[in-house]
């Protein structure tokens, strides 16, 4: 399992609007290209959002599911770049007023592929959400995103 985290000068709630609004995604989430479209009922447990993965010509078209999902607390998601990757990534957070810390777990799908890829994916996806957690530390602390230039700064 990858496992990465990340302290942030943002309320827990600031941090969580983030994470579950995929049109962000691209701006701070390494290798996320663009959003496609969104189901209606995100973010409930079962909804989609629709993207592709890669850089520049070379992306792929999937989707990211809701497993699970506590407001404020914890979001668990299926991500695909098929027929590369299939993983469960959790985002846990806790925090105090004005101050946040945000835990990112990935681990593959299937447990015997995952066992056997593991040695050398855990340590480039640590890296990847390693960086991935510092641009959403920009994004939420000063509006600055590390893969997509300047969007409008986050309140509070």
């Amino acid at each position: 399992m990858a496992y990465t985290c990340a302290e942030f000068a943002a309320p827990v709630e600031t941090v969580f609007a983030v994470l579950t609004d995929p049109t962000t995604y691209p701006s701070w989430l390494i290798g996320a290209a663009d959003i496609r479209s969104i189901d209606r009922s995100w973010p409930a447990p079962g909804s989609r959002f629709h993207h592709r993965v890669g850089v520049g010509p070379f992306t792929l078209a999937d989707s990211t599911e809701v497993l699970e999902i506590e407001p404020d607390r914890m979001l668990r998601l299926a991500v695909r770049a098929r027929p590369l990757i299939a993983a469960v990534a959790t985002f846990r957070l806790i925090g105090e007023p004005g101050r946040s810390v945000v835990t990112l777990e990935e681990e593959p799908s299937h447990r015997i592929i995952g066992n056997l890829v593991r040695p050398v994916l855990d340590p480039l996806t640590h890296l990847r959400n390693q960086r991935s957690l510092r641009h959403l530390v920009e994004l939420v602390e000063h509006g600055r995103a590390g893969t997509a230039g300047m969007i409008e700064p986050a309140a509070g």
